[in-house]
């Protein structure tokens, strides 16, 4: 009857184990982030609520049918690791008719990539789409990104 006892307790005391092992690879994976995309006329954002939170990358277009457009936005998301690394958010805004708060803030003509600064300071402005490498260069330069490597390291 001991016997029998000590086999039920032993087996009761293993089978935990068991279950977790079984269920270590469910665990194991991992949930892989995604760059936020923001419809600024959606939306109705405004670079205020952005300030201090994120650095925006706005990218306009006149229509979401210019090419130039479609393919920032297949650029960006082609490669989104690095750009999550600097807290990157891309506002896109393509009907100028619905004149959004960012449109009105920053006033693009045809298609335009604008990198704002996290204290809402437009760092640069370009006519032609740009891949996450130029883009990550250009924020790595920034005097206010070169101050948050110091600080991080």
């Amino acid at each position: 009857m001991r016997a029998v006892l000590f086999l039920l307790l032993a087996l009761t005391l293993a089978l935990p184990g068991v279950a977790q092992q079984a269920d270590a690879p469910v665990e194991a994976e991992v949930a892989v982030p995604v760059l936020q995309v923001i419809d600024a006329v959606e939306s109705g954002i405004t670079l205020d609520e952005l300030m201090w939170v994120a650095r925006p990358i706005v990218v306009f277009a006149d229509t979401d049918r210019d090419p130039r457009f479609q393919d920032q936005i297949d650029l960006l998301l082609e490669r989104p690791g690095p750009l999550l690394e600097r807290d990157v958010v891309v506002v896109i805004d393509s009907d100028p008719d619905a004149e959004s708060p960012i449109r009105q803030a920053l006033r693009p003509r045809g298609f335009s990539m604008v990198i704002i600064q996290r204290d809402g300071r437009v760092a640069l402005r370009k006519p032609n789409p740009w891949d996450v490498r130029e883009i990550m260069r250009a924020i790595d330069n920034l005097p206010m990104r070169i101050e948050e490597m110091g600080l991080s390291q």
